[in-house]
């Protein structure tokens, strides 16, 4: 008896040995999970270039009748703006886009009156162009965004008229920054962390600017000859925009 009574007492301290050196053990560290990436959103803020090209259309309207002419050239520039998104993808926002053109139309015609003939050209330059644009769109994947945009256009435009008869030259011109209206749509792509490209086109109405010209006695305007200009414009443009206050698509 005295001998199973040793035996156990012998096992309860090896038992009790073994489970203090089991807790002196270093434990293995649970594996480390990263934490999820944040949510994507367009919330937030931006600046970047464009570069593109910029097709007009002019649209005279002179005493022998009306003509037209379509043009084309560069653009290129820079946009700033801020986007809120709503839960559900639905997007709101503004942007300003100031861009710089060569955007240039000219025209020939002729005047035919009792008096004389006179023939006429009109050369027509939209310097730059100035947009505030409300936009509009909804995300439909989260690194994709499909946008509507209108507003304000603020443009320097010139047009250069010259009326030529026999034996006399007559000029008239106007250069001015007119107020318009210009509405258009795009895509957008947040391909990296705070970096996103676009591609959209735009629509412009710059309005309409009036010159009257005069030519000598007995030659054709003699008595003024009144002409009326009318200029609009579409922009095709691609761009980046470096994005702070919202979050990447990883």
């Amino acid at each position: 008896m005295r001998k199973t009574l040793t035996l156990l007492a012998a096992a309860a301290i090896g038992l009790a040995a073994s489970q203090a050196w089991a807790a002196d053990l270093p434990r293995k560290a649970p594996a480390y999970t990263p934490p999820p990436p944040p949510p994507m959103t367009w919330t937030g803020c931006y600046i970047g270039a464009n570069i593109g090209g910029a097709f007009g259309r002019l649209e005279l309207d002179t005493p022998a009748g009306e003509r037209s002419s379509d043009g084309s050239g560069f653009a290129g520039g820079g946009q700033i703006g801020c986007d809120y998104q709503f839960a559900g993808g639905w997007v709101i926002g503004f942007r300003n886009m100031f861009d710089g053109t060569s955007n240039n139309r000219s025209r020939t015609f002729t005047v035919t009156t009792a008096t004389g003939t006179a023939t006429g050209t009109v050369d027509f330059h939209n310097r730059w162009f100035d947009t505030l644009t409300g936009r509009l769109g909804y995300a439909v994947s989260p690194a994709w965004l499909l946008y509507f945009q209108g507003g304000a256009v603020w443009s320097k435009v010139t047009a250069d008229l010259t009326v030529t008869a026999p034996g006399f030259t007559g000029t008239g011109s106007a250069s001015d920054t007119k107020t318009g209206w210009t509405i258009g749509g795009g895509l957008e792509w947040m391909f990296a962390p705070h970096w996103s490209t676009f591609l959209e086109g735009n629509y412009m109405d710059f309005g309409s600017r009036d010159r009257t010209v005069f030519t000598p006695v007995a030659t054709a305007c003699q008595f003024g000859c009144a002409f009326s200009a009318k200029a609009t414009a579409a922009t095709i443009l691609v761009g980046v925009n470096y994005r702070w206050g919202g979050k990447g698509p990883y």
